[in-house]
């Protein structure tokens, strides 16, 4: 009979094929590089919480047909301890053969002893299941953010996506973003144009893992429900986030005042001619505005084309007139027994997506040998 059970070292082989196959849609084997990153993230960093683990599908001969990643969280209430469990990867096979495997596999993790259970990245047949089991769907945090920077180039990114071979017009769209450039003017949905504000009080600078890790907890204390990361916690998500070659190039910074006060941080992905992808932004409360302005001016600098990310409630009033488009991509999902904390979330009180969910890791924008 089909069973589900923790993930072990002898299930990396089996979990890699499944996620190259019905995840990264590749008919190429599983490489060592893969291998290694999955044991390093689902069973090295859940030592901080062994009972909260990442779980397996079995079949009745024993091979394995399911997946869900499981990471824990120590988060805090409040002033009070609190377990997470980050629901990520989630794969499942032989659909036809067995349809509820699925639903077994997050019954189980949804059962364990955690106070709730989350992920940032369920797509719509996931989003289905965790509704059937009582889940919440947090719709302020289910949105993607897009900010044109070059209108016509990043037209011209957006349809070299199905046709590479529409980036031979590269210099055409250069000259046209470069005239409407030049007409200056206030930003338009489709044109971006920066000017004078309150961002150019403020010094814009690269910092490196440890700074980061610091300067985040006193932002991350003005929401009721955050993670209880210590420094090297931290750190060592950050490195694991140095690599997301499908993403771009790393662009980690922080926002200072002339005396030297940090009032924000932002972390993103992106090369010149690309769309950015935002893995994180915090601010001081009522800073919010100012950060984004950093965040969007660097990203125009470096040539970018557009910037996109993941909503977060306390952002989005500070992303009015700012000519952002919200679109919907894949949602977050929480489960809880605990009326307390399911209301500190679906409130927009909660520090949820990005650093606190999935977006730092490797299996997120990057490429594995």
């Amino acid at each position: 009979m089909p069973s589900v059970r923790s993930f072990e070292v002898g299930d990396v082989d089996a979990v890699a094929d499944l996620f190259q196959r019905l995840l990264r849609k590749s008919a190429q084997p599983a490489g060592d590089d893969l291998k290694t990153y999955l044991r390093a993230l689902f069973l090295d960093l859940t030592d901080r919480d062994p009972d909260i683990r990442s779980r397996v599908h079995v079949r009745d001969d024993g091979s394995v047909s399911g997946f869900i990643g499981v990471l824990p969280v120590q988060m805090e209430f409040e002033g009070r301890p609190v377990r997470a469990a980050n629901c990520g990867t989630f794969a499942c096979d032989d659909r036809e053969s067995d349809p509820f495997a699925g639903a077994r596999l997050l019954r189980d993790v949804l059962s364990g002893p955690q106070d709730f259970s989350f992920t940032e990245t369920s797509n719509d047949v996931s989003t289905d299941m965790w509704r059937s089991m009582r889940a919440t769907v947090l719709g302020p945090y289910s949105l993607e953010w897009l900010r044109v920077l070059r209108p016509a180039a990043f037209a011209l990114e957006a349809a070299a996506g199905r046709m590479s071979a529409l980036r031979l017009f590269t210099p055409v769209v250069k000259a046209a973003d470069a005239l409407i450039a030049r007409r200056g003017g206030k930003s338009s949905w489709i044109s971006y144009t920066p000017l004078a504000g309150k961002a150019d009080a403020f010094a814009d600078v690269a910092v490196d893992d440890e700074e980061f890790a610091t300067l985040s907890q006193s932002f991350l204390a003005q929401y009721p429900l955050h993670p209880a990361w210590d420094n090297a916690t931290l750190v060592a998500m950050l490195q694991h986030a140095k690599r997301k070659a499908l993403h771009g190039e790393r662009v980690q910074h922080a926002v200072k005042s002339r005396t030297g006060k940090a009032i924000g941080l932002y972390l993103y992905y992106g090369n010149p001619g690309g769309i950015g992808r935002t893995v994180q932004i915090l601010a001081a409360p009522g800073q919010e505005s100012v950060v984004i302005d950093c965040l969007l001016r660097n990203a125009r600098e470096r040539g970018l084309v557009a910037m996109r990310g993941r909503t977060q409630p306390i952002l989005l009033n500070a992303m009015i007139g700012k000519k952002c488009t919200f679109l919907h991509a894949s949602s977050t999902v929480v489960h809880s027994r605990n009326p307390d904390l399911l209301a500190a979330m679906t409130n927009g009180h909660a520090f949820l997506n990005g650093l606190a969910g999935e977006g730092w890791t490797r299996l997120i924008g990057d490429r594995f040998g």
